[in-house]
């Protein structure tokens, strides 16, 4: 199953999609209209706290809104609709790994940056935006802005001191990261928060995927565009930490809760690989695809 979050007309709504992305079925609105009543979470992160028990709601939703999809109130097309983050206001930082791609770490210094243990770092819940949102250039602040395509989990549940084996059972879904970079913030100030966290640098979408349509997120493609040029194109299973070890570190000394956000790290291919490098510029459009999840677009103002 496909969610996201969404705009029509101005109202902001909990959605589903399908693969194709083609319809996009109000929730909310759908569950008022079946049920009289209105009991889902407005919001994507408050539904999935539900567990099982929204997913079960969302089948049954969007098994009746087919069998009535000519009722205006609650069933669209894509192109009736505003994207925006499916989580556009995270409620901790976006948790990051670093160096994880060896080609990624081998473009950017040598085999000496191959971590040993997982690298964290952080991207703030005011860098977010979704697809077709606009990745702002910050001219006054950087000349060297960057792209990195990744893969994204979604935590379901709340949980600290996860095991490796038990990772998944605490894992919603999936979605896309583009996390943009301030590469040159990152040389200035020696730390990765200031050149990771300009407003509108961390695009996210276009959907959340539920953790049931992927068979293995070690085992998907990844493709990033800039005006239609491929720059990043591996698999998932070229990771060096793989999802359960990072949900695994993480938890050991902090809560895990519905809706938290960990980028999973981005392979070779990033601007400041390239000799010369290739930093972003206005008027680009840069396109991150993940094998079963779809297309994040977002272009470069």
């Amino acid at each position: 199953m496909h969610f996201l979050t969404a705009q029509f007309k101005g109202k902001t709504f909990v959605g589903l999609t399908d693969e194709a992305q083609q319809y996009v079925i109000d929730l909310n609105e759908s569950e008022r209209v079946k049920n009289g009543v209105q009991n889902l979470p407005q919001t994507l992160e408050g539904c999935i706290e539900l567990g099982d028990s929204f997913i079960d709601k969302a089948v049954d939703l969007r098994d009746w809104v087919l069998t009535h999809r000519e009722a205006p109130t609650f069933f669209y097309k894509m192109e009736e609709i505003t994207l925006l983050a499916p989580i556009p206001r995270p409620a901790k930082n976006v948790l990051c790994v670093g160096k994880n791609y060896k080609d990624h770490v081998l473009e950017m210094g040598s085999e000496g940056d191959i971590p040993e243990h997982i690298m964290i770092f952080t991207k703030a819940p005011t860098s977010v935006i979704g697809d077709g949102a606009e990745i702002l250039l910050h001219e006054s602040l950087t000349s060297q802005l960057d792209y990195e395509g990744e893969l994204a989990v979604v935590i379901g549940k709340k949980g600290i001191g996860i095991k490796e084996e038990e990772a998944y059972d605490y894992v919603f879904g999936y979605t896309i990261i583009n996390d943009i970079t301030a590469r040159d913030m990152q040389a200035r100030h020696k730390q990765f928060f200031l050149g990771k966290s300009l407003d509108a640098s961390c695009p996210m979408g276009p959907v959340v995927v539920h953790k049931s349509a992927i068979e293995d997120p070690h085992e998907l493609e990844i493709i990033t565009r800039v005006n239609g040029e491929i720059r990043q194109h591996a698999r998932t299973d070229l990771m060096i930490f793989s999802i359960p070890e990072m949900i695994a570190t993480l938890s050991k000394g902090m809560t895990l809760e519905p809706g938290d956000i960990i980028a999973t790290g981005t392979p070779a291919g990033v601007g400041k690989g390239y000799n010369p490098p290739k930093f972003l510029k206005r008027g680009d459009v840069v396109e991150v695809y993940v094998e079963g999840i779809g297309k994040l677009t977002n272009k470069v103002r």
